[in-house]
């Protein structure tokens, strides 16, 4: 579907009108050392005007920007997606008693077809539930539990699968996971040497982290924590925003997706944020992004638009496209209104009229299907042949490289290690309670079991007290690693499902990091009540009982991850 001749002119006065008076606020920006202009064309992108190749200027040398080999380029394609939702109420009488299940199933994406090519961006947009962040969890493999994902990936018009996908492409999820004792630079260190080839010498590595700070104006918070919603300050939200989109671009993928990255942002960090999306994409990445509500100004950067209603595809293309297709339907932008607005009110669905609403969706959806542009992105979609070839190939069998993790087994045990350590001693204040709790609470058993002799009497109350010592430490353990790690469950399945370590290596670095603490815990509890009871006075049987109760602690703290593991 294309612009007529005499449609083009009234479709570019119409945005230019409703962008024009936010304009002047920008001049450019540099990114990734490529130089963006602010006045952008809402045609096809134009390299050599608005794009000019420029060094980033950096606290070290001088680091030239790159571009992605041709053989490297990923364009993705999605076919006929569908996404069910499976949910039952397992909890009811009727299962308990009469085990019976109520299963209900929910059509969330509906035949869903679409093409992104190398530098382009492509913006999925819509309202609420239109199914915008469904469609990039699909794209990306990342399903959740209940949910049923049909519909053919590819890449190069070649079948994918998840773990290549993973190991080539970036996914900055809306929500911002960090382990928030630590700061800026050290969480971005940790990232570098855990995603970043094993081949890349740890100087360059740092140089890399450096660059992204700079670019992605973190220069000023590079030392600042990143902090703990409600305990820690730390970060301002759109500093976060910023830090997640900073931890993919570090490895520089071909393939990107980001899920509403200019979320909690200002207008001009989000313009910034975009505009660093339009660079990359420029160098010959492929870019897919969701947005919620952009600007203007925003929607004049798109190359490519997705609009999405209901769980279907109600339009694909550019923006003068957009503009010519619902001018057929219609429905004509008004001068000086965000378009990016007007489309999204079209496909929404407003209370008190929703028959209406998606009687309009349904036709609008239904007539971009029906359309030579429709059906030219479902042929293209559809056009696979044999399974995707990752590039890189002979480059891992070069080098011998056959694990799917780009660090090797000691460099993920060593950056694991140390973010673990630096968790537990940027914290003091969990120690503290913990060795106060300790020590009030082996005080007050001291008290209770004060001065026992070693009559019929004293060795059954020495027994209970025994007791005592094995279940306090016990289920003191248990509930801090559930209260600790749960906090970090969330982040541990994000890095891990992206490949950054194994679950052994965290168990073993997590174990490490807190042993400290599990020996400091049951020593002074020992220290305090084993004279107060007054048992054997003897060097050897103190260390002994100390040594088993510090023994129970770590099984306990096992125990506790345990619990946590079959919880989820």
């Amino acid at each position: 579907m294309t612009a007529t001749e005499e449609n083009e002119p009234l479709i570019q006065q119409n945005i230019l009108a409703s962008t024009s008076g936010q304009r002047s606020s920008y001049n450019s920006v540099t990114f990734h050392g490529i130089k963006i202009n602010d006045q952008v064309d809402l045609g096809e992108l134009n390299i050599d005007a608005d794009l000019q190749m420029e060094p980033v200027i950096s606290s070290g040398s001088e680091i030239q920007p790159t571009i992605i080999d041709s053989r490297d380029r990923i364009t993705y394609t999605w076919s006929d997606v569908n996404v069910y939702h499976t949910s039952s109420n397992n909890r009811s009488w009727d299962h308990f008693f009469l085990n019976k299940k109520q299963v209900e199933q929910r059509h969330i994406l509906k035949d869903v077809s679409g093409v992104a090519y190398p530098g382009e961006l492509l913006i999925i947009m819509g309202s609420s539930g239109a199914g915008k962040t469904t469609l990039l969890n699909a794209m990306t493999f990342h399903t959740s539990r209940g949910m049923t994902v049909t519909g053919t990936m590819a890449a190069n018009g070649r079948h994918i699968t998840p773990s290549i996908l993973t190991s080539r492409t970036a996914y900055v999820q809306q929500d911002d996971l960090f382990v928030g004792t630590l700061t800026v630079k050290e969480h971005l260190l940790f990232q570098a040497m855990v995603r970043m080839d094993r081949h890349i010498p740890y100087r360059q590595r740092v140089q890399r982290v450096n660059d992204v700070i700079s670019e992605l104006a973190l220069t000023k918070c590079r030392n600042t924590i990143i902090g703990i919603p409600g305990r820690v300050k730390g970060l301002s939200g759109g500093e976060m925003k910023r830090l997640s989109f900073a931890s993919e671009v570090l490895t520089d993928p071909p393939l990107m997706f980001c899920d509403e990255p200019t979320s909690g942002l200002d207008s001009f960090m989000a313009h910034q944020v975009v505009c660093v999306l339009k660079a990359l994409a420029a160098r010959g990445k492929t870019i897919i992004a969701t947005l919620h509500q952009p600007s203007s100004e925003l929607f004049a950067l798109f190359d490519k638009i997705l609009l999405m209603a209901e769980g279907r595809v109600a339009f694909m293309g550019t923006s003068e496209e957009a503009y010519t297709f619902f001018k057929s339907m219609g429905a004509v932008c008004p001068s000086n209104y965000n378009p990016a607005d007007y489309f999204v009110q079209v496909l929404a669905v407003v209370s008190g009229r929703e028959a209406d609403c998606r009687q309009t969706i349904n036709a609008v959806c239904d007539t971009f299907q029906r359309s030579d542009y429709g059906m030219n992105i479902a042929s293209k979609a559809e056009n696979i042949h044999g399974e995707f070839e990752d590039s890189f190939k002979n480059k891992k069998s070069k080098n011998n490289q056959k694990s799917p993790y780009k660090a090797s087994w000691c460099e993920q045990f060593h950056a694991v290690l140390w973010r673990s350590w630096l968790a537990v001693i940027k914290e003091p204040i969990l120690i503290k309670v913990r060795l106060l709790q300790t020590f009030m609470v082996s005080l007050l058993i001291g008290l209770i079991y004060y001065g026992q002799r070693l009559d019929q009497d004293g060795v059954m109350n020495i027994n209970g007290a025994l007791f005592i010592f094995l279940t306090n430490m016990t289920f003191q353990n248990v509930f801090a690693v559930i209260s600790v790690f749960c906090a970090e469950l969330p982040i541990f399945l994000r890095e891990h499902r992206n490949g950054m370590y194994r679950t052994e290596i965290y168990f073993i670095c997590k174990t490490l990091a807190e042993t400290p603490i599990f020996i400091a815990v049951p020593l002074l509890f020992t220290t305090i009540t084993y004279p107060m009871i007054g048992l054997y006075p003897d060097a050897k049987h103190f260390f002994i009982t100390a040594g088993v109760i510090t023994l129970i602690c770590n099984v306990a703290t096992s125990f506790g991850n345990k619990i946590i593991k079959y919880n989820n």
